[in-house]
């Protein structure tokens, strides 16, 4: 990331709205009777209820998804006692991260206190506000006394994120790290620089996770930590080692871990090359770590390194953690956050990074194909995964230790629920997905020789979703998938212009020349064809060798379809494409959008009823508008005379379908306006959700705009009319892309039978 100057950073914190978060109204507010709900006299009613029965709070108001960030400023990361004003950004910048990453609201309370008992008595006296408490940038040895103490005497969650949070993180990544480096945690030698509050509760972590505390040696600025010294904290003292040791340089000898909490550049590429073999080395001072990573890296290339910093492998970063553990604990009421609840965190973010990684982070980060290895050991920040993992373990283990007052029974409407909140995903693609996995089929892809491919393929499989089934140079595909980690183990690679293919080739042509002998197509020619995978392919589908034929990722739309439409043959008269547009209020269907230029009558009949068709099979009720530049006739050419008799004929001879226009796309889009202007539509206030184009210019165009543009998921195209399940990608789609578009299809092969 470039540096980023002064002046931008004051810019970006001033301008507009001073600050990084409001405060916004999540019920009704335009009219009187909605104020007089809000607040007098309507409110007086959930009053009455919560003083009547305490817990009702949870019930009425925004306890349940509100935590508390508070701070006195007195050590806040690189900046030291800024005194609370000073601290206030940080604090509004946490409330942000809890915000974006699990749907958590945020106050920021700064507190002019500095003793322990006042900040105490303050967090106390606040604490009804609350669901849970997050502590921040308390300078130790205070801040082990707050946390401690308010943990107790509260009945909500309370942890100190710069003692937890990097504790948990970095302990993800040290089981990581032992796994890969084949070394056993109770044996390991570890040597942490720092003994500030994360440095100790990064210690007392481990030790739960088995390392053995005499193999722990803990420096200061002082240097090592050992029991002849006199001038310990209570903490401190704990970890004070009767080993004659007397500096981080001779502490590091035949160590195998190394753990930095300090400051920027106090280790030296000598010290590391005294370490043991195969070193764990995590420099996690912010911003500058104990030793760079590449320093690191030249002094020891078997080393696994970590750092703080995002612009290097294995960034230790909090945020994977203390969002989604203030979930969990939130959603069962927990009354504390325990041990074995941040010992659950730990375990489900290890368990993450062991997984093939999904796509969208990988394009997060260059495109590059994480793999568990040396330079990813845990999770990356924007992994949609965290919320669902580590929420769930956490409040799973708040309900076995006892603490939590609410229970969670049915666990995948609980994932349901955490995806939801952050609009990952909806219905509609859950919908698919069930299906496609209860209902697996073979997809055949006709270009595997292509990096997209082969990586949508490993998702595929990796998550059920289908049997993925490669066309393609054999040696070529081996290669490529191996250059780029991705595995193909158990996935069938077919390689038409192998030796050992000629019988299948010969088989096929022979079927194939049956079918095409009095259109132009001789024996001889009908073989050299099966040896393009296209018609091979399409032969495979129509002898149901496969279940689903998709291409189009490196041919043009046309040639890619050529084949299909030969062998498999149409089941209508016509084609059509649609794509899903999925928004967080639902799906909207685009047709058509891939086939039809310039649709006659007919042919635009027949695109509605095919689109009625699919839309009904993927479960969804179809709500259809026509588009034109033109509202009910308030324009006479032959386009939107045309469009009035499709209309005309639907509304006839299918009364119960829900289609209406010809219409403009904002008043297909507002059912408001709608009302309004149109109160004889037959949609009336019903919310649109199929979009039928006049013409392919248009809804190519409309559709090409909004997948630029828009924030919105986008699959398809569905090709629509094939006798078998038949899908043209479009030329060079993504991963993302060719995943949505192979467990649609699956889902399509499905319904067909």
């Amino acid at each position: 990331m470039r540096d980023i100057s002064r002046r931008e950073a004051l810019d970006f914190h001033s301008k507009n709205r001073p600050g990084k978060i409001e405060v916004v109204p999540t019920k009704r507010y335009r009219t009187q009777r909605d104020l007089a709900l809000a607040y007098s006299p309507g409110v007086a009613e959930p009053c009455i209820s919560i003083s009547k029965r305490k817990s009702d709070v949870y019930k009425y108001t925004a306890k349940s998804n509100l935590v508390g960030v508070v701070t006195n400023g007195s050590a806040v990361l690189g900046l030291g006692d800024i005194g609370p004003e000073a601290a206030k950004p940080v604090m509004e910048g946490k409330g942000l991260l809890f915000k974006i990453y699990a749907d958590i609201d945020v106050f920021d309370i700064e507190l002019d206190v500095n003793d322990i008992e006042s900040f105490i008595a303050a967090v106390k006296a606040i604490a009804p506000t609350f669901g849970g408490i997050n502590l921040e940038d308390i300078k130790a040895p205070e801040c082990f006394e707050i946390e401690k103490r308010l943990s107790s005497e509260l009945s909500i969650p309370v942890m100190h994120d710069d003692q937890h949070g990097t504790a948990i993180i970095s302990g993800a990544a040290l089981l990581n790290s032992l796994e890969l480096v084949n070394k056993k945690i109770d044996k390991i030698k570890i040597v942490v620089n720092g003994a500030g509050a994360a440095a100790i509760s990064c210690m007392q972590l481990y030790i739960r996770l088995g390392v053995k505390r005499k193999n722990i040696v803990l420096c200061d600025s002082k240097g090592v930590i050992s029991k002849n010294r006199t001038d310990l904290s209570k903490q401190k003292r704990s970890f004070a080692t009767s080993r004659n040791l007397k500096n981080l340089s001779q502490a590091m000898i035949n160590s195998d871990v190394f753990i930095g909490l300090s400051v920027g550049n106090v280790v030296t590429q000598k010290m590391l090359k005294t370490m043991s073999k195969k070193p764990i080395v995590f420099a996690m001072a912010n911003p500058d770590p104990e030793i760079s990573y590449n320093d690191a890296r030249k002094a020891r290339k078997d080393a696994i390194i970590a750092t703080g910093r995002s612009d290097f492998p294995n960034q230790v970063n909090n945020v994977l953690g203390f969002p989604y553990i203030f979930r969990g604990a939130l959603d069962v009421r927990a009354t504390q956050i325990n041990e074995s609840m941040k010992v659950a965190a730990v375990r489900a973010i290890a368990a993450i990074a062991k997984e093939p990684v999904p796509e969208d982070v990988n394009l997060a980060y260059h495109g590059k194909n994480l793999s568990f290895g040396q330079e990813y050991i845990i999770p990356k920040p924007n992994d949609p995964r965290l919320i669902t993992r580590v929420s769930a373990a956490v409040a799973k283990a708040a309900i076995k230790s006892g603490v939590a007052k609410k229970e969670i029974t049915n666990w995948d409407k609980y994932e349901e629920f955490l995806i939801d909140r952050l609009g990952l995903d909806n219905r509609l693609i859950r919908s698919f997905n069930r299906i496609a996995k209860e209902n697996k089929k073979r997809v055949l892809f006709v270009e595997a020789d292509n990096y997209n491919v082969l990586k949508a393929a490993e998702i595929l499989k990796m998550e059920g979703l289908c049997d993925p089934m490669l066309l393609g140079n054999e040696g070529f595909i081996n290669s490529l998938s191996l250059e780029n980690g991705i595995d193909l183990s158990d996935i069938k690679i077919i390689d038409v212009k192998k030796a050992e293919m000629r019988e299948k080739r010969h088989e096929f042509a022979s079927i194939y020349y049956g079918m095409r002998q009095r259109k132009g197509i001789t024996l001889n020619q009908a073989r050299r064809m099966m040896r393009d995978r296209g018609y091979f392919g399409a032969m495979m589908l129509l002898q149901n060798e496969a279940d689903v034929f998709l291409s189009g990722v490196t041919r043009s739309y046309p040639e890619a379809l050529r084949p299909a439409l030969e062998v498999v043959g149409k089941k209508t008269s016509i084609l059509a494409g649609i794509y899903i547009v999925v928004t967080k209020k639902g799906p909207i269907f685009f047709a058509d959008t891939t086939i039809n230029k310039n649709p006659s009558e007919d042919e635009l009949y027949e695109i509605c009823l095919l689109t009625i068709e699919a839309v009904k099979r993927f479960g969804i009720k179809p709500i259809i508008s026509i588009l034109s530049y033109s509202n009910f006739g308030s324009s006479k050419d032959v386009e939107t005379q045309q469009i009035q008799r499709v209309i005309d004929r639907i509304h006839k001879e299918y009364p119960s379908v829900l289609i209406d226009g010809e219409m403009q796309a904002n008043f297909a889009l507002n059912k408001n306006k709608r009302m309004g202007l149109f109160p004889f539509s037959k949609l009336k206030d019903k919310k649109v959700n199929t979009l039928i184009f006049p013409n392919l210019s248009s809804g190519n165009i409309s559709y090409k705009i909004l997948q630029e543009l828009s924030n919105f998921e986008t699959m398809g195209p569905v090709l629509l009319g094939m006798n078998k399940s038949v899908h043209i990608l479009q030329l060079e789609s993504s991963v993302n892309e060719i995943v949505h578009m192979a467990t649609i299809a699956s889902v399509d092969a499905h319904e067909r039978k």
